[in-house]
């Protein structure tokens, strides 16, 4: 069965994205060096290359947060990964949309959104992308795997990787660092934090 996998770029103070994000800024202010990792033209580039082929190679659909796709939809000029089905996880459903690049994006609620691509990705993994909805899954126990890019620079503020879940992760294999660390978590349970 194909697996639901959180994976994302997170700088060292804990944030996906910097602040201020807007449609001019998707990723926030400076929030793009979070990406810089994936050309492999950094130290030890070659390892962050072959860690950003093997993302690529296992994508078979994609969970996406609607403001991630609101955001994400000009800069990507179609699906995230051309061909691949994306799921839009909202409460505004509308007709599917074809991307320019050969992919559709399908709109629906969270639990339908991610056995539908379950479905799609025919034994390959689920890619969630944008942290809210990232958090929703883990609190809801749909979320498999979390790895992260552990980028070596502070935003001093932003998107919050997580904001109060609780869960218990186990290592994945090893750690391997390039210009990055890339980290690997297998989720064995999550629960939904306690009230203050």
């Amino acid at each position: 069965m194909s697996k639901v996998v959180l994976d994302v770029s997170v700088s060292l103070d804990g944030f996906t994205a910097g602040p201020n994000v807007r449609e001019a800024e998707p990723m926030g202010d400076g929030g793009e060096r979070l990406h810089e990792w994936m050309a492999g033209s950094g130290p030890e580039g070659a390892i962050d290359a072959a860690v950003r082929r093997e993302v690529d190679a296992a994508v078979g659909a994609a969970v996406i947060g609607r403001r991630t796709f609101d955001l994400g939809l000009g800069p990507w000029g179609g699906t995230p990964w051309p061909g691949v089905p994306s799921f839009v996880v909202t409460h505004r459903t509308r007709e599917d949309l074809v991307g320019g690049n050969g992919g559709t994006f399908v709109f629906d609620g969270m639990r339908t959104a991610v056995e539908r691509a379950r479905e799609a990705a025919g034994g390959k993994d689920v890619l969630v992308l944008g942290a809210d909805v990232a958090r929703q899954l883990l609190t809801a126990g749909l979320l498999d795997e979390v790895h992260i890019h552990l980028v070596p620079i502070l935003l001093g503020g932003g998107t919050p990787l997580f904001a109060g879940e609780r869960a218990q992760l186990a290592a994945e294999g090893r750690a391997v660092s390039g210009a990055v660390t890339h980290l690997r978590f297998r989720v064995e349970n999550s629960q939904v934090p306690a009230a203050s």
